[in-house]
């Protein structure tokens, strides 16, 4: 059966819901416009998905090339959270940044992001899928690929242990917390023997590859990384479940960036092919982009807390006004 894309089956989805209104923005967050004579630097935020030790050689280059060709000192900004990112260009401590469709969406609620560019994939595509990942060696394995992973997951959870990446991520939590747990009424934080959050992919992938935890989360472009950072660890790691396509990564900055500053940064990235350095990403460059690309993962955020809501037992009146609120910004997303 064709598979349909990940945004067709999120609004296939929240079509079926009711509500008006999208999630407001923060506005008791803003930050003074910066003026142009005052930017001597800028920082650009890389969310966490593997260790800073992997991620700084693979950035700095690239770091390099962006400071030379728009006349700015720029410095790599890394986190331990994809919150941290947030939280820095919330602050005005960051002005740039890589984001996951979910921490972007997050930033550009309360952190005054813009979403500028996203990345194109070596292969000139621009998505990714999210997987639910097991040991070669588990015997759970081959049981979860005949039966279908997600359906193994969900039936034999109380039998497991397994690990997200953390809460910000989109691959490595929101879309398997949505197309496997939401979807199914399973409270994973309920259902598992032990459940842990390992903090970033590559924690993820190697907890699986030392048989740490039976599943966990992970996606396809850090698997692709991991081939090439630790092939020996790939090696042991089986893909059960894949999700349905993801929109490829965001670029964004603050929007009170002077507007000089903004062309400078969308003329590198929007022109930028150097292989050798894009390479190692498995990029080939990125386009312009609009926000409402991640509106798909907009409504599959607000979708899964009204499964949430719904698969309680009884629901206080907060929780009613609660899962009105999130109909009515649902209904409100899909008119824009």
């Amino acid at each position: 059966m064709k598979r349909r894309t990940f945004i067709e089956q999120a609004a296939l989805f929240s079509a079926s819901l009711v509500g008006t209104q999208l999630i407001s923005q923060s506005t008791s967050n803003w930050i003074e416009p910066v003026q142009a004579a005052s930017i001597k630097e800028l920082n650009f935020g890389i969310i966490s998905t593997e260790s800073q030790a992997n991620q700084r050689p693979l950035w700095e280059p690239f770091i390099a090339a962006l400071s030379k060709s728009i006349g700015i000192p720029v410095k790599a900004f890394y986190a331990t959270q994809y919150a941290g990112v947030i939280e820095a260009m919330r602050f005005g401590k960051v002005q740039v940044a890589w984001y996951g469709g979910k921490s972007y969406i997050e930033a550009a609620r309360i952190a005054n992001a813009e979403v500028f560019a996203q990345v194109v994939n070596a292969d000139g595509t621009k998505g990714y899928y999210s997987y639910l990942i097991a040991n070669k060696d588990n015997p759970i394995t081959a049981a979860a690929k005949k039966q279908g992973g997600d359906k193994y997951v969900v039936k034999n959870a109380s039998k497991l242990t397994f690990a997200f990446n953390e809460p910000n991520s989109t691959s490595g939590f929101l879309v398997p917390s949505y197309y496997v747990f939401a979807k199914n009424k399973i409270d994973p934080k309920k259902a598992f023997k032990r459940l842990i959050f390992a903090g970033n992919h590559e924690a993820t992938a190697l907890a699986v590859a030392n048989k740490q935890v039976d599943v966990a989360t992970n996606n396809s472009e850090a698997l692709d990384r991991l081939e090439k950072t630790n092939p020996t660890a790939r090696k042991k790691i089986d893909i059960i479940w894949t999700s349905p396509v993801i929109p490829s990564d965001p670029i964004a900055y603050r929007k009170d960036l002077p507007e000089d500053v903004k062309k400078k940064l969308r003329s590198f990235f929007y022109s930028y092919k150097d292989r050798q350095i894009l390479a190692p990403f498995n990029w080939s460059g990125f386009v312009a982009a609009q926000d409402k690309t991640w509106n798909g993962i907009r409504e599959l955020d607000i979708a899964k807390k009204v499964l949430d809501l719904q698969a309680q037992e009884s629901l206080s009146d907060a929780d009613k006004k609660k899962l009105n609120e999130l109909n009515n910004q649902l209904r409100a997303l899909q008119g824009r």
